[in-house]
């Protein structure tokens, strides 16, 4: 198939992945409106979403193919993409919001148009986690995205305690309906001293970043019904080891809703000390209901 020329500025064949807004439909960048308009084929995770968008701006679809691809369809479309991609075809992606690939089905796209020898680019601009960062007051000279924790509760402990000791900032995204109970978590792995930052609707029109330490995001956020997008910030681990009433206060507080092996597992973790130390000490600390 011959892929039109839409545009004198046609870009070279090959996969562009567009950054789209959080919110603010304004912060798409001029190249991203231009990918818009002069790509063949147009791939989005929320083929709503992107329409949307470029009516806001002006940007007429055309007789052009607009393609959902989402974790349901991916297998398929993607072997539609890269069939576009070997005819010379520009294809452009589209996340539902925010920076493709960053918690985004595009990641396995992205993968198989590189196997395949296409070119791959970034047409980058707005970022949830990055903006948050901005906002934060956290340093930001270090930083760890680590997405989504587990929705079950001890998973997302573990998971936590295997972060305890990162000393860059830690970025997360949440659920609303999860976000008190991750604080809460967050706040028993890694102490509940640490500088932390809540931030939701980022660029939207209720937008709120609530900042302080864990134990107080905690508490602000127990019980509390929150909607919209969520990000949640956590300062690094700092150079100081906790002294001994501070680990058997941690250790007691993981005792409370863990087995014996698992909260000794995770307070060790979360100060940098031995596990068979920490598991001793759990033991001869006890509690009701065994190990």
């Amino acid at each position: 198939m011959a892929w039109p020329v839409n545009s004198p500025a046609r870009p070279t064949p090959g996969l562009y992945f567009v950054a789209t807004p959080i919110g603010a439909a304004r912060d798409i960048t001029l190249r991203g409106l231009d990918l818009l308009a002069s790509a063949d084929v147009l791939v989005a995770e929320d083929t709503r979403t992107l329409r949307h968008l470029m009516d806001i701006h002006g940007v007429a679809l055309g007789g052009r193919p607009l393609w959902s691809y989402h974790d349901h369809s991916g297998e398929a479309v993607r072997q539609r993409v890269l069939a576009a991609l070997a005819e010379g075809a520009v294809v452009a992606y589209a996340s539902e919001a925010g920076t493709p690939l960053v918690s985004d089905p595009g990641f396995a796209l992205g993968r198989a148009a590189i196997a395949g020898g296409h070119a791959v680019t970034a047409a980058p601009g707005p970022s949830a986690a990055l903006a948050a960062l901005i906002v934060s007051g956290l340093p930001s000279d270090r930083f760890l995205f680590a997405g989504f924790p587990p929705s079950a509760a001890q998973a997302r402990r573990t998971w936590l305690g295997e972060l305890a000791q990162e000393r860059a900032t830690l970025i997360f995204y949440e659920s609303p309906n999860r976000v008190g109970e991750m604080l809460r978590d967050c706040a028993q792995c890694f102490g509940g001293t640490r500088q932390a930052a809540v931030c939701r609707e980022l660029t939207k029109k209720f937008e709120e970043t609530v900042r302080g330490t864990l134990q107080d995001l905690a508490d602000a956020f127990a019980g509390r019904s929150v909607k919209g997008e969520i990000v949640v910030l956590v300062g690094g681990a700092g150079e100081a080891r906790a002294d001994e009433a501070e680990v058997r206060a941690a250790l007691a507080r993981a005792l409370e809703g863990m087995k014996v092996k698992e909260a000794a597992a995770l307070v060790a973790d979360m100060y940098g000390l031995s596990r068979r130390d920490i598991y001793q000490m759990a033991l001869a600390l006890g509690r009701p209901g065994g190990n």
